[in-house]
């Protein structure tokens, strides 16, 4: 334990698996007050449990962020509770797979309240906190979907590329109140998520850890992986860092695709 940031109040949404998890679960192992923010309530509290039960301080809060009140209300509690908040990470998403004739208007609509129009919600409630410390830290969970996006994740890329222009223009529109918004690209992580998907496209774990053995560096990235990075932008060590898109996926993102790399 490093104490990078210790008494740091940092809020994830997402937070009771997956990547959400990873990297509430090391900000506390960091010194922060975590708030895990998640619709699943038994899974959060038992995530948050988790957390506290390795010495962390974790407090989980049911919220579904595609509902501009109750994120209202998180920040309300989250103020009343903890007195400050130094940083965000707007982790909530969804991924399901559809080409362009399969995606409906309700699909298209719904891939982006939870992958955009949530992270819209929570900085707008977030930023007025920061506002009056002038200081704070944003990090949006972003994707290499965000820059190219593949043919069946139409959906999903279009509301990560909002997310990134999001990123930038809060950037911008936030440096003179010393807030820093950064937009980070994981790889190709099996989160419980992801791996779901993949099951229920009738890939086996032996059909994935030979995908994974065709990336760039042999293998997918693991959600520990990602939480190093997001703790990096979450502290001070970051502190003249903002705008900044950071590539944690082997290069994926700044190579072109190759058929047959990513299935599904």
């Amino acid at each position: 334990m490093s104490n990078r940031l210790q008494n740091k109040v940092i809020l994830v949404t997402g937070a009771a698996q997956g990547i959400g998890f990873a990297c509430a679960r090391q900000a506390a192992a960091e010194g922060a007050t975590v708030i895990l923010a998640d619709i699943q309530q038994d899974r959060g509290e038992k995530s948050a449990a988790t957390i506290r039960n390795e010495g962390g301080k974790a407090h989980f809060h049911p919220v579904d962020v595609r509902d501009e009140p109750q994120v209202a209300t998180l920040f309300d509690d989250t103020i009343r509770e903890h007195k400050n908040l130094n940083g965000l990470l707007n982790n909530a998403g969804w991924f399901p797979r559809a080409t362009l004739e399969q995606t409906t208007t309700q699909l298209w609509e719904e891939v982006l309240n939870v992958n955009l129009r949530s992270a819209f919600y929570m900085c707008k409630y977030a930023v007025p906190h920061m506002r009056k410390a002038r200081a704070g830290s944003i990090v949006n969970m972003g994707s290499i979907c965000g820059i190219q996006s593949l043919p069946n994740l139409i959906a999903y890329g279009a509301a990560k590329g909002g997310l990134l222009t999001l990123t930038r223009t809060l950037a911008g529109a936030l440096a003179q109140d010393r807030i820093r918004v950064n937009y980070v690209i994981p790889g190709w992580v099996f989160t419980e998520g992801e791996l779901a998907i993949q099951k229920g496209e009738g890939r086996t774990e032996e059909d994935l850890r030979k995908a994974g053995e065709k990336l760039s560096f042999g293998r997918a990235q693991t959600p520990q992986e990602t939480a190093y990075a997001v703790i990096y932008l979450l502290s001070d060590e970051s502190a003249q860092v903002t705008g900044t898109t950071m590539h944690l996926d082997a290069g994926a993102s700044t190579l072109p695709i190759q058929p047959g790399t990513y299935p599904g």
